[in-house]
């Protein structure tokens, strides 16, 4: 257990908390959630020690360990891959040295047999003869080969080096695992294990993500850092999310009778309750559900922006044809007889590791490259905006604040209050609209882009990785705008969330070639298993 009494912290006249009193306690997972900037990274740091608060304390309780997700991926570059798993659990791999080297003395003495013996029975104490086993069966979860077991680091590409430490994180089963966006660089398997494993972890985890399916897989709890302060709400994200937004319908209908208002909280967490997690946490998680009361759900501070993508005109039958695209980048052939249909009502999702395939195809479709060998068409009826991965084109070296960017895209001259009021939707209020486009931060840059596609009134969306530098908020909002978008879309991503709630059709770049199925992302994993399994 780790116990919060009264921290506090501030940055110059920034407060980001202050008066935290919060308890974490064995077999739950905690979703540590919160605005860009609100200081959830930071006081992960706080609970690890790497950062003192300016006023309370953090107490762990006397014999508990603690693991923290690292994220330098170079930290280790001359140390066996196996070696840096086993390092997350300090006194474990110190007395593990301390024998070896005490066994490969030639003047073994008296002395050191002694101390040799008490160093076996601290190392048994701590499950350490099977510390090798466990440590390479989390590599080989986590999907690292055995092959590589015995390798330097440096030896590993960056997408390894990340799920070693992650590995060294989980191993010998810390009492606080911390851990700040585990799911980044994870393939699709890593993260399923890393769920499971997460699902039936026994201590207690406090995690930091993006990743809204990941939290509301693991999460039995929300930590929402809002106002300064930080609430636990029992549930995932998903019931955190809704709970919050219902707050802020009843605060709006302050007149309605307090029995509907009571009567339709009911109903939420009946449906909320019916649907909890798979895991063996379920059940209880229902019943404290089932206690909440009018009271204890609040409205949130968080501002979402309004993205709202409205087509000019209806799509006709023919969208997109594409036949026998290839596209060779630096050497490489990242495209090869590309060949598909885009069909009315196509939401499309391109999936898997080939990120270059898809940023080129994405690039060749939208006309900013030309392919080596194919065609495409797109039919009489559609009208494409394109978003993509690399944005800084658009602003480095421009001379114009927002409200001149966005103008330049509007199909009409539009209105300075026409164009204020788009960007004050987009969460760009007051001065901020003067802001020059040059120095805007990464999710400010993707919300400017994204308004500039609303702009557009196109019927046809390709999106490459839309979710990149978004907050929670902005993700969310996103996902609803294209949920609820008339036309066809073409997009990229590795939110699952996302992935799943918007494509009726996933593509898939693969070294054997290209699958495209028409089905659900679920459905898609579930058949993608079933077929390595075999």
């Amino acid at each position: 257990m780790i116990t919060c009494q009264n921290v506090g912290l501030r940055f110059g006249d920034k407060k980001l908390f202050e008066d935290v009193n919060i308890k974490f306690t064995p077999g739950n997972c905690y979703g540590l959630i919160g605005a860009n900037g609100a200081g959830k990274s930071t006081f992960l740091k706080i609970l690890s020690g790497e950062l003192d608060s300016q006023t309370g304390h953090v107490h762990l309780e006397k014999n508990q360990r603690m693991a923290v997700l690292k994220q330098d991926h170079f930290e280790y570059e001359e140390e066996k891959v196996i070696d840096v798993v086993m390092m997350g659990y300090p006194r474990l791999f110190e007395v593990k040295e301390e024998k070896d080297a005490i066994y490969m003395k030639p003047d073994f003495s008296d002395e050191d047999g002694m101390r040799a013996a008490e160093l076996e029975a601290e190392f048994a104490e701590m499950d350490g003869y099977e510390a090798e086993t466990e440590a390479s069966q989390l590599l080989q979860g986590l999907g690292v080969p055995e092959s590589t077991h015995d390798k330097k680091m440096s030896e590993l590409t960056g997408s390894e080096k990340v799920k070693v430490l992650l590995a060294q994180a989980l191993f010998g089963s810390p009492d606080i695992l911390l851990m700040d966006e585990p799911t980044n660089h994870l393939d699709i398997e890593a993260v399923q294990w890393l769920e499971e494993f997460l699902i039936n972890f026994e201590n207690t985890v406090i995690v930091v993500s993006h990743d809204r399916h990941f939290l509301n897989q693991v999460c039995t709890h929300i930590a929402d850092l809002d106002y300064g302060k930080i609430e636990l709400y029992v549930g995932n994200y998903d019931f955190w999310y809704e709970s919050s937004q219902l707050a802020q319908k009843m605060a709006k209908e302050q007149n309605r009778k307090k029995e509907e208002k009571v009567k339709e909280l009911k109903e939420f967490i009946a449906r909320f309750s019916a649907n909890a997690s798979k895991s063996k946490q379920a059940t209880s998680r229902k019943k404290t559900l089932e206690k909440i009361s009018l009271d204890d759900i609040k409205p949130s501070s968080r501002r979402y922006p309004y993205v709202h993508f409205q087509p000019e005109r209806e799509l006709g039958k023919d969208l997109l044809t594409v036949e026998g695209l290839t596209k060779t980048v630096d050497g490489v052939k990242v495209l090869d007889n590309v060949s598909f249909t885009l069909n009315s009502g196509d939401k499309v999702a391109f999936v898997g590791d080939h990120e270059i395939a898809k940023t080129t195809l994405f690039q060749i479709l939208s006309g900013e490259l030309e392919p080596d060998e194919g065609t495409y068409k797109w039919g009489l009826t559609t009208s494409q905006s394109y978003f993509p991965k690399d944005n800084s084109k658009y602003f480095e070296g421009v001379d114009l604040n927002l409200v001149e960017w966005l103008r330049q895209y509007s199909p009409e001259d539009q209105t300075e209050t026409f164009i204020r009021g788009f960007l004050g939707r987009m969460l760009f209020s007051g001065d901020s609209v003067f802001k020059k486009a040059s120095v805007l931060s990464g999710g400010e840059k993707v919300r400017c882009m994204l308004s500039k596609m609303m702009l557009s009134n196109a019927n046809v969306l390709i999106l490459d990785e839309p979710t990149n530098h978004l907050d929670l908020e902005s993700i969310t909002a996103v996902n609803k705008g294209l949920i609820n978008f008339k036309g066809s879309i073409l997009f990229s991503s590795h939110d699952h969330e996302f992935i799943e709630t918007i494509s009726n059709r996933i593509i898939e770049f693969t070294d054997n070639g290209m699958i495209d199925k028409q089905m659900s992302y679920d459905d898609y994993i579930r058949e993608f298993k079933l077929q390595k399994q075999s």
